[in-house]
């Protein structure tokens, strides 16, 4: 199917932005600036622009510990999320939430989550919730591939499978659960196979491809909108930065980085527009200036923002 050309430049627009925010955030985190752990989405791109391209507003995604390029696809703003990351009152949850918590009601973020694949039983509750409600909304529940050995993982497909929840599962599979490779947790080569076992279908794209990416993503949200249940698709990709910033990343050889960088999503989606003719360079570099633009403006607007007050510590616990 063909997808407008508005639509295209958009999703380029948010990768360029993903990216800008990550690469910042980094920068920034070395300095010191911003406290706790973060972990970088640099590289897997596509399969946030690609997957929330197909969304509509009062739709709801479920995130993870490694979850900006989550929020940005689906809206959220990077100055917001940056006043986050530095603990400031101006940020999505007060400051309170960090790089692992962020939320968003207003636009259908339910929230990153830094426990291993808890966003998959809140993608249930939240596909129930429109199912009970008769609406057409779905959700997208995105996890890494650690998250699919996991209960929450075989429980929450299951009961979704059951159900018929309009839920689509997307498997960011970036090859490690933090240091344990993908081929010495599970004895299959593609994680999307294990769809089978809950009657329900698999897709693996590569994740790298924003376009191959939002075609599965879109024809499974589809599926889902139609009341006919989940899809669980498989993308397969690599991150740039370690587990964590900090992380030395022993486990991963010089070839497999450097293959790594060879797949890079964003100058192969650059390339492929501009031979289509819906960017020409300049527009291309006129996006990325822009992105470091609005980054030097989240940063300073972080900066700028206040502290939550002492007082305010308890506001907004509710358990």
């Amino acid at each position: 199917m063909a997808i407008e050309k508005e639509k295209l430049i958009d999703m380029y627009r948010v990768m360029v932005r993903i990216r800008t925010f990550e690469d910042r955030v980094f920068k920034e985190f070395a300095a010191g600036n911003i406290p706790g752990f973060v972990h970088l989405y640099a590289g897997e791109e596509a399969i946030a622009a690609g997957a929330c391209a197909n969304l509509r507003p009062d739709d709801y995604i479920t995130s993870t510990h490694r979850g900006h390029g989550h929020l940005i696809a689906k809206g959220g703003k990077t100055d917001r999320m940056m006043a986050e990351l530095y603990g400031k009152k101006t940020g999505y949850n007060r400051g309170k939430g960090g790089s692992m918590h962020i939320a968003e009601v207003d636009i259908g973020i339910l929230g990153a989550d830094a426990i291993v694949a808890a966003g998959i039983p809140i993608a249930g509750g939240a596909a129930l919730s429109a199912q009970m409600r008769g609406t057409d909304q779905v959700t997208l529940c995105f996890f890494g591939d650690g998250a699919t050995n996991t209960t929450r993982f075989h429980e929450g497909v299951n009961l979704a499978s059951i159900w018929k929840l309009p839920i689509v599962y997307v498997i960011e599979n970036n090859v490690y659960a933090e240091t344990t490779p993908v081929s010495y947790a599970m004895n299959i080569p593609n994680i999307a196979d294990r769809a089978v076992a809950y009657g329900i279908p698999g897709k693996t794209v590569d994740g790298n491809d924003v376009l191959a990416v939002h075609e599965v993503v879109g024809e499974a949200l589809a599926r889902a909108r139609k009341g006919e249940g989940p899809t669980l698709v498989e993308c397969k990709t690599c991150r740039y930065y370690g587990h964590y910033e900090g992380d030395t990343q022993t486990y991963r050889t010089k070839q497999e980085f450097e293959e790594c960088r060879k797949r890079d999503p964003i100058p192969r989606f650059r390339k492929k527009l501009i031979k289509m003719g819906v960017l020409t360079e300049k527009d291309a570099d006129k996006i990325n200036q822009e992105m470091l633009e609005e980054l030097d403006k989240a940063v300073k607007f972080a900066e700028e923002s206040p502290f939550p007050e002492p007082r305010e510590t308890l506001e907004d616990v509710y358990t």
